[in-house]
Formats: structure tokens, sequence, C-alpha cells
């Protein structure tokens, strides 16, 4: 398994299956990923150190429009690809095996969780994974804590209310909250 062949799989939407060499091959990826992470939570760095350590996380190129504050926590790295003048606020966690796509001039508030994977509902197979990606268009803005679920699409220019868990795809130019998240208002474009 290498790291092609590994996104090609998980960006199927092909269940991981505990114990597979798809899912052996993720636990290597979490590791190498905690030790990144861990150097960029543990100790001051300039933001243009962040981008290099973010660059080495998700193997991309430097993004000098990125800007992130610490802690940042994702369990994979490989599969976050961000536009430009992205800002993620501290405690962001990012789950993205399933593959984060974040668009352009996006605001990630505090404690945001995109998670993109789910367990089997079979107890018995519980431990296996179905990844579904997360898509947040350009000119989005994510509140303090609000979580993403698997297979989600936020759509250009809405807004995501601090607190809410969006469980189902966003309208463009929109307002949503709560638990779940439903649409409050339409904005201006």
């Amino acid at each position: 398994m290498n790291l092609e062949k590994y996104l090609d799989y998980v960006n199927s939407g092909k269940r991981i299956i505990a114990g597979s060499d798809e899912h052996i091959f993720m636990t290597g990826l979490l590791h190498d990923a905690l030790k990144i992470t861990h150097k960029i939570n543990s100790e001051y760095h300039t933001i243009e150190e962040i981008q290099e350590l973010f660059a080495k996380l998700t193997s991309t190129p430097v993004n000098r429009t990125l800007s992130i504050m610490p802690p940042f926590n994702t369990d994979c790295g490989k599969n976050i690809h961000i536009g430009e003048n992205v800002f993620i606020n501290s405690g962001c966690k990012m789950q993205d095996q399933g593959g984060i796509y974040i668009g352009n001039d996006v605001l990630i508030g505090h404690n945001a969780c995109l998670l993109t994977l789910n367990h089997a509902f079979e107890a018995e197979k519980r431990a296996d994974l179905y990844p579904e990606p997360i898509h947040i268009e350009d000119k989005v803005w994510l509140g303090s804590n609000v979580t993403v679920l698997p297979g989600v699409r936020i759509s250009e220019g809405a807004i995501v209310a601090a607190g809410a868990v969006v469980t189902k795809d966003v309208e463009e130019y929109t307002i949503v909250g709560g638990i779940p998240a439903k649409f409050m208002k339409n904005i201006d474009a």
C-alpha cells in the first residue's frame, strides 16, 4: 500500500475494513500526523513556520495565504485540500481520511470539527469505517464549535452559526444553526 493507492481507495467511498491493508496504512498516517501536529502545537511558530509544517503534513506545496492558529489536530493530513486566504482558528480538528475540500476566503472558528468517517452500524463490524468527503465552498464562515459531518457540502457564502451540527448540505448565501443545523435566513451575496 502506498499513499496514492490509499487515497484512491478512500476517495472512492469504499468501506475500510478493520485490520485491512487500508486500515493499517491509515494507522501509519495517523502516527505521522501526530508527530507533525505535536510539533505545531507544542511550541511557538511564526505563521510561515506553521505553513511549512502544514505543507509537510499535507504533502502539498506551501500556501502562503493560509493562517492557522494552534492547536490544530488531524488524524491523517494527506486528504486536506485548502484554497487561498483561509483562516483556521485555534482548536480545529480535521478527520480528513474521506477528503476535506476548502475553497477560497473561508473562515473556520474556534474548535470546529470536520469529520469524514462514519463507523459501520453492525455491532460486530463497528470498527469498519465509511469515508465521505466534506466540501466547503468559497467565502464560507464556520462559527466556533461547529461540527460538520461526513458527506456535507457547505455552499458558497454560507454562514454556519456557532455550535451548529451540520448533517446535510447548506445552500449558498444562507445562515444555518442549531442541532441539527437548520435554515435560519438568506443573506446578500
